[in-house]
């Protein structure tokens, strides 16, 4: 017969360790959550976003050199194909010529040992034979040294051009990891602000679109002004002090950069209706009939390096910030003129607003 005794209850040991268990589970549970590492603050999260677009913009002046550099070498290729394909004529022109020669040989009685060696794949080996040169008679000469020089030469034009195509792909791959640079911390970007509530993310573009917009009005009182004494210039305007001579080539390319504010930023563009930082220098220097360097970190050396101490800017100069990453135009007052970055407008900011690496004069 079955058994019927009732369960053993817990001692008071066990119930005092299962207890503590529990209690110590439920405090470690308290502890992790106040642990957590709070969410960014709008704030935070509008200098991260900052920072990973300067790290585009710089991304985005390595991809213009790529581009640029790509698009040389294209032209070369092209140029050094066109060269191979004139030389594989001239070459083989000049083998026919032997060869009916040696056509001839044949029909009066078989080809000559001489002009056998001549029709050789390899002509050098001819002309390193004790003797040989003695055999032919002057034009014989003449035609095997000529075929050797055209050999020589296509041979030549054949390695460049494989160098070229080499260095073509390896560039061609550069870019397109630039290009995915940028992307990339783009992306990171919209990451954070997809972070924020639809309140703070609103409050950011509002806080960017007024200041697109106070640079286009400042723009447009600028040009109003232009013929005015300053003090009746837009209080919207930066005061910009003392401004370039006027018909000097700063003050064109001052008022060639000014008439673009307001004009979107996107990579890889050199206006005249959306620029990055460099191909807005680009575009308003050529207004002035002057040519710069495509990327920010060749135009850093296109001229006199004065140094980062602001003082000594000029309007016209160009002012190289984060370690040749991006690029403005100072026009005066401790303001420079500049396309920041995708997303935004071409318009004025304080030229201390990042770490200046050069100021550089044209």
């Amino acid at each position: 017969m079955a058994s019927h005794r009732r369960p053993k209850p817990a001692s008071r040991t066990r119930v005092s360790i299962m207890t503590a268990a529990a209690a110590t589970a439920v405090a470690l549970s308290s502890q992790a959550g106040a642990h957590a590492d709070p969410a960014p603050t709008k704030d935070q999260v509008k200098a991260q976003v900052d920072q990973l677009h300067l790290q585009a913009e710089a991304a985005t002046e390595k991809y213009d050199g790529a581009t640029e550099k790509e698009q040389t070498l294209q032209k070369q290729v092209s140029t050094l194909q066109d060269q191979v394909a004139r030389q594989q004529d001239q070459v083989s022109t000049l083998q026919s010529s032997l060869g009916a020669l040696a056509a001839e040989q044949y029909r009066n009685g078989g080809i000559s040992p001489t002009v056998q060696l001549m029709l050789s794949s390899s002509p050098d080996s001819f002309l390193t034979q004790a003797g040989s040169l003695d055999q032919l008679g002057a034009s014989q000469a003449d035609a095997l040294k000529t075929l050797k020089g055209e050999q020589a030469k296509l041979d030549q034009e054949k390695a460049e051009a494989q160098q070229k195509l080499a260095e073509l792909d390896s560039t061609t791959k550069s870019l397109k990891a630039d290009k995915d640079d940028v992307q990339a911390k783009l992306a990171q970007a919209q990451a954070l602000l997809n972070s924020l509530t639809q309140q703070e993310r609103d409050a950011l573009a509002q806080a960017d679109a007024k200041a697109a917009a106070d640079s286009a009005a400042a723009a447009k009182a600028a040009s109003a002004a232009a013929s005015t004494d300053r003090a009746s210039r837009s209080s919207s305007r930066p005061d910009l002090g003392t401004t370039a001579p006027a018909g000097s080539y700063a003050a064109t390319v001052i008022a060639a950069a000014e008439s673009r504010i307001g004009r979107p930023y996107h990579m890889g563009d050199t206006g005249p209706d959306s620029f990055d930082c460099s191909g807005l220098m680009l575009w308003s220097f050529a207004q002035a009939g002057i040519s710069l360097p495509r990327t920010s970190e060749e135009q850093w050396h296109a001229g006199t390096n004065l140094g980062t101490d602001l003082s000594v800017a000029q309007p016209g100069d160009l002012i190289i910030f984060n370690g040749g990453g991006h690029v403005g135009l100072y026009v005066g007052g401790g303001q420079v003129v500049h396309a920041p970055h995708e997303g935004a407008f071409v318009r004025y900011e304080t030229a201390s607003y990042m770490s200046v690496t050069a100021i550089v004069r044209i």
